[in-house]
């Protein structure tokens, strides 16, 4: 097995406190309105918490698919969230499972900086192709983006 790892950051105008707890807490119902392609997000083992197993659902060129994001870790004090995908047909099948672990920290003028650490698990041998890394890069920047809006958008959130 082999580890490939990058870190991102993610400036947002919103508060910490309040984009982490959209990101963390409250994802589940956000993301399926603001992200047509998701059509449920259901927990399948666990109750929220760590070792938590959710199953997303979603459909992408007229194909249903889902993931499964097992919960790592939740640290409400520090603004952090871990998590991994750990199957479904959206885990590329080089991959044994890809992790990320996010923290949000205070930004300028009031706003935050979202830290993310994503590590990709090859099986075997497998190497990390390019293409697997620049659609998961996508993907989370775009699932960054959908929920930060659904903030902004609903100033009383």
């Amino acid at each position: 097995m082999g580890v490939f790892a990058y870190d991102d950051e993610h400036p947002s105008t919103v508060a910490p406190a309040k984009l982490y707890k959209a990101l963390a807490k409250d994802a589940d119902s956000i993301i399926p309105k603001m992200i047509e392609a998701f059509q449920s997000v259901e927990i399948v083992e666990g109750n929220g918490g760590p070792g938590t197993i959710k199953k997303l659902t979603l459909v992408e060129g007229g194909k249903t698919g889902y993931v499964l994001h097992k919960v790592e870790a939740i640290d409400e004090a520090n603004l952090g969230y871990d998590y991994s995908i750990v199957g479904g047909t959206g885990l590329d099948e080089s991959l044994e499972k890809v992790s990320f672990e996010i923290k949000v920290v205070p930004g300028p003028d009031g706003g935050s900086i979202g830290k993310v650490n994503v590590k990709y698990y090859t099986k075997g041998d497998s190497v990390l192709s390019e293409a697997v890394r620049e659609e998961t890069k996508s993907k989370g920047n775009g699932l960054f983006k959908a929920i930060e809006g659904y903030v902004l958008a609903n100033p009383d959130y």
